[in-house]
Protein backbone atom coordinates (compact mmCIF):
# COMPACT_ATOMS: atom_id res chain seq x y z
CA UNK A 1 0.00 0.00 0.00
CA UNK A 2 1.28 3.45 -0.90
CA UNK A 3 1.60 5.81 2.05
CA UNK A 4 1.74 9.57 1.53
CA UNK A 5 3.44 11.69 4.19
CA UNK A 6 5.67 14.73 4.45
CA UNK A 7 7.04 14.84 7.97
CA UNK A 8 9.17 17.92 7.39
CA UNK A 9 6.17 20.12 6.59
CA UNK A 10 3.47 18.37 8.61
CA UNK A 11 5.43 18.41 11.86
CA UNK A 12 5.92 22.18 11.72
CA UNK A 13 2.52 22.84 13.29
CA UNK A 14 3.18 22.58 17.04
CA UNK A 15 0.22 23.92 19.02
CA UNK A 16 0.89 24.74 22.66
CA UNK A 17 -2.47 24.26 24.30
CA UNK A 18 -6.25 24.06 24.19
CA UNK A 19 -9.04 24.92 26.60
CA UNK A 20 -10.58 22.12 28.69
CA UNK A 21 -13.14 22.86 31.41
CA UNK A 22 -11.97 26.45 31.45
CA UNK A 23 -8.31 25.49 31.95
CA UNK A 24 -5.56 25.63 29.31
CA UNK A 25 -4.04 22.17 28.89
CA UNK A 26 -1.24 20.86 26.64
CA UNK A 27 -2.60 20.32 23.14
CA UNK A 28 -2.74 16.57 22.37
CA UNK A 29 -2.43 17.08 18.60
CA UNK A 30 1.36 17.05 18.76
CA UNK A 31 4.04 16.46 16.07
CA UNK A 32 4.98 13.29 17.96
CA UNK A 33 1.74 11.74 16.70
CA UNK A 34 3.27 11.67 13.25
CA UNK A 35 6.42 9.93 14.48
CA UNK A 36 4.39 7.19 16.12
CA UNK A 37 2.14 6.76 13.11
CA UNK A 38 5.18 6.52 10.84
CA UNK A 39 6.51 3.80 13.15
CA UNK A 40 3.28 1.89 12.52
CA UNK A 41 3.76 2.37 8.79
CA UNK A 42 7.35 1.12 9.01
CA UNK A 43 6.23 -1.97 10.92
CA UNK A 44 4.17 -2.97 7.90
CA UNK A 45 6.94 -2.26 5.40
CA UNK A 46 4.79 0.18 3.43
CA UNK A 47 6.23 2.44 0.77
CA UNK A 48 6.29 6.07 2.00
CA UNK A 49 5.98 8.68 -0.74
CA UNK A 50 6.23 12.46 -0.44
CA UNK A 51 3.02 14.08 -1.69
CA UNK A 52 3.00 16.41 -4.65
CA UNK A 53 2.10 20.06 -4.20
CA UNK A 54 -1.37 20.22 -5.74
CA UNK A 55 -1.88 23.95 -5.22
CA UNK A 56 -5.06 25.43 -3.83
CA UNK A 57 -7.59 24.07 -6.33
CA UNK A 58 -8.40 20.83 -4.42
CA UNK A 59 -8.77 22.79 -1.17
CA UNK A 60 -10.95 25.41 -2.86
CA UNK A 61 -13.25 22.68 -4.14
CA UNK A 62 -14.61 22.25 -0.58
CA UNK A 63 -13.48 25.38 1.31
CA UNK A 64 -14.65 28.94 0.72
CA UNK A 65 -12.32 31.56 -0.77
CA UNK A 66 -12.73 33.74 2.34
CA UNK A 67 -11.68 30.84 4.58
CA UNK A 68 -8.61 29.95 2.52
CA UNK A 69 -7.57 33.60 2.42
CA UNK A 70 -8.06 33.84 6.18
CA UNK A 71 -6.12 30.68 7.03
CA UNK A 72 -3.23 31.45 4.70
CA UNK A 73 -2.76 35.09 5.83
CA UNK A 74 -4.04 35.46 9.37
CA UNK A 75 -0.82 34.76 11.26
CA UNK A 76 1.13 37.33 9.27
CA UNK A 77 -1.60 39.89 9.84
CA UNK A 78 -1.86 39.00 13.52
CA UNK A 79 1.88 39.32 14.03
CA UNK A 80 1.91 42.96 12.96
CA UNK A 81 0.74 43.75 16.48
CA UNK A 82 3.90 43.66 18.66
CA UNK A 83 1.77 42.82 21.70
CA UNK A 84 0.08 39.83 20.05
CA UNK A 85 0.60 36.31 21.36
CA UNK A 86 2.54 33.85 19.14
CA UNK A 87 -0.60 31.77 18.58
CA UNK A 88 -4.05 33.00 17.61
CA UNK A 89 -7.11 32.05 19.65
CA UNK A 90 -10.58 33.54 19.13
CA UNK A 91 -12.13 35.63 21.88
CA UNK A 92 -15.40 36.57 20.21
CA UNK A 93 -17.82 34.64 17.98
CA UNK A 94 -20.85 35.76 15.95
CA UNK A 95 -24.20 34.45 17.15
CA UNK A 96 -24.97 33.09 13.67
CA UNK A 97 -23.12 32.24 10.47
CA UNK A 98 -25.16 34.78 8.51
CA UNK A 99 -23.73 37.69 10.51
CA UNK A 100 -21.73 40.40 8.74
CA UNK A 101 -18.24 39.37 7.76
CA UNK A 102 -15.71 41.49 9.69
CA UNK A 103 -12.40 42.98 8.60
CA UNK A 104 -10.50 42.81 11.91
CA UNK A 105 -8.12 39.90 12.48
CA UNK A 106 -9.55 38.85 15.83
CA UNK A 107 -13.14 39.08 14.58
CA UNK A 108 -12.33 36.98 11.51
CA UNK A 109 -10.70 34.45 13.82
CA UNK A 110 -13.94 34.22 15.79
CA UNK A 111 -15.89 33.84 12.55
CA UNK A 112 -13.65 31.05 11.18
CA UNK A 113 -12.59 29.14 14.35
CA UNK A 114 -15.28 27.26 16.24
CA UNK A 115 -13.52 26.48 19.50
CA UNK A 116 -10.35 26.80 21.60
CA UNK A 117 -8.69 23.66 20.27
CA UNK A 118 -7.43 25.23 17.04
CA UNK A 119 -4.63 27.69 17.81
CA UNK A 120 -3.13 29.13 14.64
CA UNK A 121 0.64 29.41 14.81
CA UNK A 122 3.32 30.51 12.39
CA UNK A 123 3.37 27.16 10.58
CA UNK A 124 -0.26 26.04 10.91
CA UNK A 125 -1.21 26.92 7.35
CA UNK A 126 1.84 25.24 5.82
CA UNK A 127 1.35 22.03 7.80
CA UNK A 128 -2.36 21.94 7.02
CA UNK A 129 -1.74 22.54 3.34
CA UNK A 130 0.71 19.65 3.12
CA UNK A 131 -1.58 17.43 5.16
CA UNK A 132 -4.25 18.06 2.52
CA UNK A 133 -1.68 17.41 -0.22
CA UNK A 134 -1.25 13.91 1.25
CA UNK A 135 -5.00 13.29 0.91
CA UNK A 136 -5.03 14.54 -2.68
CA UNK A 137 -1.98 12.45 -3.62
CA UNK A 138 -3.60 9.34 -2.16
CA UNK A 139 -6.83 10.07 -4.05
CA UNK A 140 -4.82 10.65 -7.21
CA UNK A 141 -3.13 7.25 -6.79
CA UNK A 142 -6.51 5.56 -6.43
CA UNK A 143 -7.88 7.50 -9.38
CA UNK A 144 -4.92 6.22 -11.40
CA UNK A 145 -5.74 2.60 -10.62
CA UNK A 146 -4.42 1.71 -7.15
CA UNK A 147 -7.06 -0.11 -5.13
CA UNK A 148 -5.98 1.51 -1.87
CA UNK A 149 -3.74 4.26 -0.55
CA UNK A 150 -3.14 5.78 2.87
CA UNK A 151 -2.74 9.50 3.56
CA UNK A 152 -0.96 10.16 6.84
CA UNK A 153 -2.70 13.48 7.43
CA UNK A 154 -1.52 15.61 10.31
CA UNK A 155 -3.15 17.95 11.32
CA UNK A 156 -6.39 15.99 10.94
CA UNK A 157 -9.43 17.42 9.19
CA UNK A 158 -12.89 15.95 9.80
CA UNK A 159 -14.11 18.63 12.26
CA UNK A 160 -13.43 21.38 9.71
CA UNK A 161 -16.42 22.79 7.80
CA UNK A 162 -16.17 24.67 4.53
CA UNK A 163 -15.27 27.89 6.35
CA UNK A 164 -14.83 26.91 9.99
CA UNK A 165 -11.91 25.25 11.81
CA UNK A 166 -12.53 23.16 14.92
CA UNK A 167 -11.35 20.18 16.93
CA UNK A 168 -7.66 20.38 15.93
CA UNK A 169 -8.73 20.54 12.24
CA UNK A 170 -8.01 23.30 9.70
CA UNK A 171 -8.57 21.76 6.24
CA UNK A 172 -10.95 18.85 5.76
CA UNK A 173 -8.66 16.23 4.24
CA UNK A 174 -11.33 13.53 3.92
CA UNK A 175 -13.73 15.91 2.16
CA UNK A 176 -10.95 17.11 -0.15
CA UNK A 177 -10.11 13.50 -1.06
CA UNK A 178 -13.76 12.64 -1.69
CA UNK A 179 -14.30 15.67 -3.88
CA UNK A 180 -11.18 14.78 -5.85
CA UNK A 181 -12.50 11.25 -6.41
CA UNK A 182 -15.70 12.73 -7.82
CA UNK A 183 -13.69 13.54 -10.95
CA UNK A 184 -13.89 9.87 -11.93
CA UNK A 185 -16.77 8.52 -9.83
CA UNK A 186 -20.40 9.63 -9.88
CA UNK A 187 -20.88 8.61 -6.25
CA UNK A 188 -18.35 8.54 -3.40
CA UNK A 189 -18.89 7.45 0.20
CA UNK A 190 -17.05 8.73 3.27
CA UNK A 191 -16.97 6.31 6.20
CA UNK A 192 -15.78 7.98 9.39
CA UNK A 193 -14.67 5.59 12.16
CA UNK A 194 -13.10 8.20 14.44
CA UNK A 195 -14.06 8.37 18.12
CA UNK A 196 -15.63 11.77 17.46
CA UNK A 197 -18.34 12.57 14.95
CA UNK A 198 -17.07 13.99 11.65
CA UNK A 199 -19.20 17.10 11.92
CA UNK A 200 -17.26 19.20 9.42
CA UNK A 201 -17.47 16.46 6.79
CA UNK A 202 -21.17 16.10 7.42
CA UNK A 203 -21.66 19.84 7.08
CA UNK A 204 -19.79 20.09 3.78
CA UNK A 205 -21.92 17.42 2.08
CA UNK A 206 -25.18 17.75 4.04
CA UNK A 207 -27.19 19.01 1.08
CA UNK A 208 -25.61 16.80 -1.56
CA UNK A 209 -26.59 13.37 -2.86
CA UNK A 210 -23.37 12.53 -4.71
CA UNK A 211 -21.28 12.02 -1.56
CA UNK A 212 -22.76 9.79 1.14
CA UNK A 213 -21.42 10.56 4.63
CA UNK A 214 -21.48 7.99 7.40
CA UNK A 215 -19.99 8.41 10.87
CA UNK A 216 -19.83 5.90 13.73
CA UNK A 217 -18.71 7.54 16.96
CA UNK A 218 -19.26 8.08 20.67
CA UNK A 219 -22.69 9.55 21.41
CA UNK A 220 -22.28 13.35 21.21
CA UNK A 221 -24.99 14.08 23.77
CA UNK A 222 -22.25 14.65 26.39
CA UNK A 223 -19.18 14.37 24.17
CA UNK A 224 -17.45 16.49 21.54
CA UNK A 225 -18.68 17.83 19.12
CA UNK A 226 -21.97 17.94 21.10
CA UNK A 227 -24.14 19.79 18.54
CA UNK A 228 -23.72 17.33 15.65
CA UNK A 229 -23.63 13.57 15.20
CA UNK A 230 -27.11 12.57 16.36
CA UNK A 231 -29.07 9.84 14.63
CA UNK A 232 -31.84 12.18 13.44
CA UNK A 233 -29.38 14.13 11.24
CA UNK A 234 -29.98 12.58 7.83
CA UNK A 235 -29.20 15.40 5.39
CA UNK A 236 -31.27 18.22 3.93
CA UNK A 237 -32.63 19.17 0.52
CA UNK A 238 -31.00 17.09 -2.19
CA UNK A 239 -28.93 15.45 0.53
CA UNK A 240 -31.87 14.12 2.54
CA UNK A 241 -31.17 10.45 3.22
CA UNK A 242 -27.49 10.70 2.30
CA UNK A 243 -26.08 11.21 5.80
CA UNK A 244 -25.95 8.46 8.42
CA UNK A 245 -24.87 8.83 12.04
CA UNK A 246 -24.35 5.85 14.34
CA UNK A 247 -23.81 7.18 17.88
CA UNK A 248 -22.55 4.55 20.31
CA UNK A 249 -22.73 4.48 24.11
CA UNK A 250 -19.53 5.55 25.83
CA UNK A 251 -17.22 2.60 26.44
CA UNK A 252 -18.54 0.50 23.53
CA UNK A 253 -15.99 -2.24 22.77
CA UNK A 254 -15.22 -4.37 19.71
CA UNK A 255 -18.46 -6.32 19.45
CA UNK A 256 -20.74 -3.30 19.74
CA UNK A 257 -18.62 -1.20 17.41
CA UNK A 258 -18.49 -3.88 14.70
CA UNK A 259 -22.23 -4.49 14.99
CA UNK A 260 -22.91 -0.80 14.43
CA UNK A 261 -20.41 -0.64 11.58
CA UNK A 262 -21.95 -3.69 9.89
CA UNK A 263 -25.35 -2.01 9.86
CA UNK A 264 -23.90 1.18 8.41
CA UNK A 265 -22.08 -0.70 5.69
CA UNK A 266 -25.37 -2.10 4.45
CA UNK A 267 -26.47 1.48 3.79
CA UNK A 268 -23.18 2.19 2.02
CA UNK A 269 -23.73 -0.81 -0.25
CA UNK A 270 -27.23 0.43 -1.08
CA UNK A 271 -25.74 3.78 -2.12
CA UNK A 272 -23.49 1.88 -4.59
CA UNK A 273 -20.48 4.23 -4.53
CA UNK A 274 -17.67 3.92 -7.02
CA UNK A 275 -15.02 4.71 -4.40
CA UNK A 276 -14.69 5.12 -0.64
CA UNK A 277 -12.83 7.46 1.69
CA UNK A 278 -12.20 6.07 5.16
CA UNK A 279 -11.74 8.77 7.79
CA UNK A 280 -9.55 6.67 10.08
CA UNK A 281 -9.57 7.74 13.69
CA UNK A 282 -7.51 5.56 16.00
CA UNK A 283 -8.85 7.37 19.06
CA UNK A 284 -11.66 4.82 19.35
CA UNK A 285 -8.92 2.71 21.00
CA UNK A 286 -9.58 1.54 24.55
CA UNK A 287 -6.49 3.29 25.97
CA UNK A 288 -6.61 6.48 23.91
CA UNK A 289 -6.30 9.58 26.14
CA UNK A 290 -9.82 10.71 25.20
CA UNK A 291 -11.28 7.47 26.55
CA UNK A 292 -14.61 7.48 24.75
CA UNK A 293 -14.77 4.00 23.18
CA UNK A 294 -12.98 0.70 23.80
CA UNK A 295 -11.88 -0.80 20.48
CA UNK A 296 -8.87 -3.12 20.90
CA UNK A 297 -5.74 -3.29 18.79
CA UNK A 298 -6.91 -6.53 17.10
CA UNK A 299 -10.30 -4.85 16.70
CA UNK A 300 -8.80 -2.38 14.22
CA UNK A 301 -7.85 -5.30 11.98
CA UNK A 302 -11.43 -6.61 12.15
CA UNK A 303 -12.73 -3.13 11.34
CA UNK A 304 -10.33 -2.90 8.38
CA UNK A 305 -11.43 -6.25 6.99
CA UNK A 306 -15.08 -5.19 7.09
CA UNK A 307 -14.25 -2.01 5.20
CA UNK A 308 -11.97 -3.78 2.73
CA UNK A 309 -14.70 -6.31 1.97
CA UNK A 310 -16.64 -3.53 0.22
CA UNK A 311 -14.21 -4.25 -2.61
CA UNK A 312 -14.02 -0.62 -3.72
CA UNK A 313 -11.12 1.71 -4.51
CA UNK A 314 -10.31 3.20 -1.12
CA UNK A 315 -8.47 6.24 0.21
CA UNK A 316 -7.63 5.93 3.90
CA UNK A 317 -7.23 9.36 5.51
CA UNK A 318 -5.76 9.69 8.98
CA UNK A 319 -7.92 11.57 11.46
CA UNK A 320 -7.59 11.27 15.26
CA UNK A 321 -5.62 8.94 17.48
CA UNK A 322 -3.55 10.47 20.24
CA UNK A 323 -0.39 9.76 22.17
CA UNK A 324 -0.38 6.33 23.74
CA UNK A 325 2.09 3.46 23.55
CA UNK A 326 -0.09 1.52 21.10
CA UNK A 327 -0.82 4.27 18.56
CA UNK A 328 1.59 2.88 15.94
CA UNK A 329 0.46 -0.68 16.68
CA UNK A 330 -3.16 0.29 16.03
CA UNK A 331 -2.31 1.79 12.65
CA UNK A 332 -0.24 -1.29 11.77
CA UNK A 333 -3.17 -3.51 12.77
CA UNK A 334 -5.59 -1.57 10.56
CA UNK A 335 -3.39 -1.30 7.47
CA UNK A 336 -2.32 -4.95 7.69
CA UNK A 337 -5.90 -6.09 8.18
CA UNK A 338 -7.01 -4.08 5.16
CA UNK A 339 -4.24 -5.40 2.93
CA UNK A 340 -4.75 -9.00 3.98
CA UNK A 341 -8.46 -8.75 3.24
CA UNK A 342 -7.65 -7.48 -0.26
CA UNK A 343 -4.89 -10.03 -0.95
Amino acid sequence: MKVFADQAHQAMHDPSGYLVDGVMQPNPEQPERMERLLAGVAAGGHEVIAPADHGLAPHAAVHSPAYIKFLSTIHKRWSRNPAAAPEIFPNIHPDRRTASYPTSAIAQTGFHVADMSCPIGEHTWESSRWSANCAVSAAQAVEAGDQMAYALCRPPGHHCFSDLAGGFCYLNNSAIAAQYLRKTHDRVAIIDVDLHHGNGTQGIFYERSDVYTMSIHADPDRFYPFFWGHAHEVGEGAGHGYNLNIPLPRGTADDGFMKGLAGGLEDIKAFAPGAVVIALGLDAYENDPFGGLSVSTPGFAVMAKMLADLGLPTVIVQEGGYLCDELGDNLHSFLTGFEEARA
